[in-house]
């Protein structure tokens, strides 16, 4: 028999309270839609709309289509209008001030510098300026009673040749706000290795790499990003449960093997069911490299494998994919031990935010308190801070949540 699970026990003003982590959330996808019209206009850019709202709906409407590369689009617009010093910086102290009001704490934004170099920039100037509106954005919010840090995650493109440029300039400006490396762009096709004189520039530099991979592409992409790209993190990751499969037990349980996770939408499975780790996703489990897992987004662009295919064979290309959140493999990933985090990816172009996300997590899996909690230490944990600077975020996650009302209090 299905047992129903409540709906969620508190309202969106207390979700927006809770302190959070981003670890994995574009600067050019989370543009307001008035500023991308204001910067549009001044620079004579054709958009598809010229009202907030229709402009807004554009953008979820072109994202929501199934396919990662026509979400990819929509970029077209918001990297258009942010080719000046000038418009850089209004969107960085805009993006603080928006993460801010959704009650992230610290945030690390990844952003492509080599898709900005209009109006003479360089790789250089731009990532400064970007330095400039997150410090500007972060003083402001002080000035509201919000403190939040903000930090930069320098991309390069995988389907371009700059890749070691770019990551000599996230070196170079270590001091101006640059926390870590990252390849984006399309996996399929333009594998890590690819790119090994940059990430070996990263490496001989001690700075930390995150590598968008097992979204587009599948456990190949995940591997290259640990072993080619010494990833840190994985930048999605969620077709890591590829490498997943359901068991009966025999005799007793091994170390590769799990309990079957309560399915919170369903009636509970057999006490006896588990999931078999396959060699990847052990090592991504028991080392606890972080995933940076993005619902909202996934569901867009059909990156999550659904939870009813997981250990099943299918022709190539025709594995099942989760369309809404109680099929995201999500919360299997999480009760089987692995590091997940949670985040937005573009916040304009999914209609998301972290308190968006943290709210359908309550509503279809029962999340509460204490999982947001678990949830955001972990992602306080993966930061590229310092030893020092992680610990004083995790007091300041523990403090904020001290705070917070549980169930029925």
């Amino acid at each position: 028999m299905v047992t129903p699970w409540p709906e969620p026990a508190h309202d969106e003003g207390w979700f927006a309270s809770l302190p959070k982590v981003c670890l994995h959330d574009h600067l050019d996808g989370a543009l307001r839609p008035t500023t991308v019209i204001e910067l549009a206009a001044e620079i004579g850019h054709e958009l598809p709309s010229h009202e907030p709202a229709g402009l807004e709906q554009w953008f979820a409407e072109a994202a929501d289509s199934g396919s990662l590369a026509r979400y990819l689009e929509t970029f077209e617009h918001t990297v258009a209008v942010m080719q000046s010093v000038s418009a850089l910086e209004r969107v960085a102290r805009e993006y603080v001030l928006d993460s801010a009001t959704d009650g992230v704490i610290h945030g690390e934004v990844r952003w492509a510098p080599e898709q900005h170099l209009g109006s003479d920039l360089n790789l250089d100037t731009a990532i400064q300026a970007v330095d400039r509106g997150l410090r500007a954005g972060e003083a402001e919010a002080a000035d509201r009673g919000r403190r939040i840090s903000i930090r930069q995650i320098i991309c390069a493109m995988r389907q371009n040749d700059r890749s070691l440029q770019v990551a000599e300039a996230a070196v170079r400006n270590r001091d101006r706000g640059v926390v870590g490396f990252d390849l984006a762009g399309p996996e399929a096709g333009f594998p890590a290795s690819e790119h090994r004189a940059a990430l070996e520039h990263c490496a001989q530099n001690f700075l930390p790499v995150t590598v968008h991979a097992g979204e587009a592409d599948g456990l190949a992409s995940m591997q290259q990003a640990l072993f080619d790209g010494r990833a840190l993190r994985i930048g999605h990751g969620v077709r890591i449960a590829e490498d997943l499969s359901p068991r009966e037990p025999r005799g007793t349980l091994g170390e590769n093997v799990s309990r079957l996770p309560r399915r919170r939408d369903l009636s509970p499975p057999p006490a006896t069911a588990v999931y078999a780790l396959g060699p990847l996703a052990s090592w991504v489990r028991d080392r606890r490299i972080p995933l940076e897992l993005c619902p909202c987004s996934n569901l867009q662009t059909d990156a999550a494998p659904s939870l009813d295919a997981i250990g099943r064979d299918y022709p190539a290309g025709e594995r099942p994919r989760a369309k809404k959140y109680s099929d995201h493999p999500f919360e299997l990933l999480r009760e089987l031990g692995f590091a997940v985090t949670v985040n937005p990816d573009n916040r304009l172009m999914s209609r998301t935010s972290m308190t968006h996300e943290f709210m359908e997590l309550a509503g279809v899996f029962g999340y509460d308190r204490e999982d947001f909690l678990a949830l955001t230490v972990t992602a306080a944990e993966a930061t590229f801070l310092s030893a020092g600077d992680r610990d004083d975020l995790i007091e300041r996650v523990m403090a904020g949540y001290s705070d917070a009302p549980v169930v029925g209090s």
